[in-house]
């Protein structure tokens, strides 16, 4: 019997289907809206799980933005260069790329952690709030249940998901040195013989640090 796939056999086996079937989640419109109203001009924005680039890197860079998706799949990074050409794509493991502290004006992780551990998901904060300017804009999309290393089906593959309950990953991202500025609700059926999922959004900013005493 196969075993669950990775998040790059995953998606490198879904393709395009993925936009097909999950390419009009009303709560990556929400957060698009979100960001939009806020953002400064020409912000930097680091997507990550960038997947095909739309609805996000496609929205942003339309309105000006710089966006710079990572993706572990060779496949979706070929789509998303194709399809918003004017965003910058590679093809990376996040857990294991880095970027220098104070470089983005937003970071967004749209269901991307749902494939990894928690332990992974905590570290990924930690960082995310170091790769933030002062101001800059946490954006994070999951389907929140309490779950850890469950196995189940995504469009006909066998994968292995974790997540946290919305209270404990607000937990997490206040613990990672976030100031939660809005959370959103939402209930989406990507296709008829799915059943609907609730989908969960935190939208945070670094906590301000205080200087060291001379």
């Amino acid at each position: 019997m196969t075993g669950p796939l990775d998040a790059a056999e995953l998606f490198d086996a879904v393709g395009r289907d993925y936009e097909e079937a999950f390419g009009h989640q009303p709560i990556a419109d929400v957060a698009v809206r979100l960001l939009l109203d806020r953002l400064p001009e020409s912000a930097r924005v680091l997507d990550i799980g960038s997947g095909t680039g739309r609805p996000v890197a496609a929205a942003l860079t339309g309105a000006g933005h710089r966006v710079l998706g990572v993706d572990v799949s060779d496949r979706m990074v070929a789509i998303a260069r194709e399809q918003v050409p004017d965003a910058d794509f590679v093809r990376a493991d996040i857990r294991e790329w880095d970027s220098a502290a104070g470089s983005w004006d937003a970071v967004c992780a749209f269901f991307s952690f749902l494939q990894m551990t928690r332990d992974e998901v905590l570290r990924l904060l930690d960082r995310g709030a170091r790769w933030l300017k002062p101001g800059g804009l946490l954006a994070v999309a999951t389907v929140p249940m309490d779950v850890e290393g469950v196995d189940t089906d995504f469009l006909g593959h066998p994968i292995r998901v974790t997540s946290f309950a919305a209270p404990d990953l607000l937990r997490h991202v206040e613990q990672a040195g976030f100031e939660v500025v809005e959370t959103r609700e939402a209930v989406f059926a990507p296709h008829a013989d799915r059943p609907a999922e609730q989908q969960f959004l935190v939208l945070a900013t670094p906590t301000p640090r205080t200087p060291p005493t001379p």
